[in-house]
């Protein structure tokens, strides 16, 4: 039995990364869940013949029920970013949203890997950690902030640049999962050096702000729903293959450092001993099994990681602090 309950299924990533995730025959048990219309969406689903059973659950009285001993819990609950919205803006909102959720795995399903789409994800991945530390089922190796959406952009738009099949071409991103905080390694990538400087500086900030493309073109009705459910998916399926049938998975993902201390050192010690960092992960039964080493870094790079901590550990601190000041649990 896999029980993968998605958080926020009614929205507008909830409703197509659920509908990815029934396409998978790994999933036995798919709970739905949200305040609104979980139960028209997992009906729906339920006609769909693949092997999962989908179950709908709506409002908190129902939350117990449809995160109690998930294997898997994933969270894209909150609102999107409108025009003219930050990230921090969607702090103010979304932080309550994720900390219920995350009290409600704590206390029904403390073992879960927890898959945090909700954004600012720099803030929320904290949030989810700090609440679980307080309920003392803290397991660094357990908490993911799903980045997967920063290697998509950024295998397709350097494919449109150098040429060749965008789905086999893995460009490592590191760093955190919004603006200058990504950071896209172009140097490691082959066929990269086809780029000049000038066509370096723009992919890369083509795939920092990559969100903004798509809520600029969007207009006001939504923003990268559809290919964050894609990215979202695609991460949670691998996570499943790995801890749940021994295949070797490798993902990037944005975790506390903790989830390996040996591995991480030499991350720490470029980002001057940030906890936070998007990482590539080999993934074992649980969870993290080893950070991997994210490799050397071009001139260009590595100002763009000075640029990245000084911004992560502004929000790595915002999301802590909204757990621990005044005990908001």
């Amino acid at each position: 039995m896999v029980k993968v309950t998605v958080c926020g299924a009614a929205g507008g990533i909830g409703q197509p990364l659920s509908l990815l995730l029934k396409q998978s025959n790994l999933i036995t048990h798919l709970a739905l869940y949200d305040i609104v219309n979980a139960h028209g969406v997992a009906a729906d689903l339920s006609h769909i013949d693949t092997v999962s059973t989908v179950t709908g659950h709506v409002g908190p009285t129902q939350l117990e029920e449809a995160i109690k001993d998930a294997d898997i819990v994933v969270i894209p609950a909150g609102v999107p970013r409108k025009p003219g919205m930050s990230r921090d803006d969607l702090f103010k909102i979304n932080a309550g949203i994720v900390r219920d959720l995350a009290v409600a795995a704590a206390n029904f399903a403390p073992k879960a890997m927890m898959c945090i789409i909700s954004n600012p994800v720099n803030s929320t991945v904290p949030i989810v950690a700090e609440v679980f530390k307080q309920f003392n089922v803290y397991d660094p190796r357990r908490i993911f902030g799903v980045t997967t959406l920063d290697i998509v952009r950024a295998s397709t738009f350097v494919t449109e640049l150098i040429g060749g099949n965008p789905s086999t071409l893995r460009i490592p991103v590191v760093g955190g999962h919004s603006g200058v905080t990504i950071l896209p390694l172009l140097s490691q990538a082959p066929g990269t050096e086809k780029l000049n400087q000038e066509q370096i500086e723009q992919v890369t900030n083509r795939i920092q702000f990559g969100g903004d493309e798509v809520v600029k073109a969007k207009d006001g009705a939504g923003s990268a729903t559809l290919s964050m459910a894609y990215a979202g998916a695609r991460f949670t399926l691998n996570l499943i293959e790995s801890i749940l049938h021994g295949v070797q998975n490798i993902e990037y993902a944005y975790i506390n450092l903790d989830a390996d201390t040996d591995g991480a050192c030499t991350v720490k010690h470029i980002t001057q001993d940030v906890d936070y960092f998007s990482v590539p992960i080999e993934f074992g039964p649980n969870g993290v099994q080893r950070i991997l080493p994210i490799g050397k870094l071009s001139k260009f790079e590595d100002q763009l990681l000075t640029d990245a901590v000084s911004e992560l550990k502004s929000s790595i601190i915002k999301g802590t602090t909204f757990i621990t000041d005044d005990s908001k649990l």
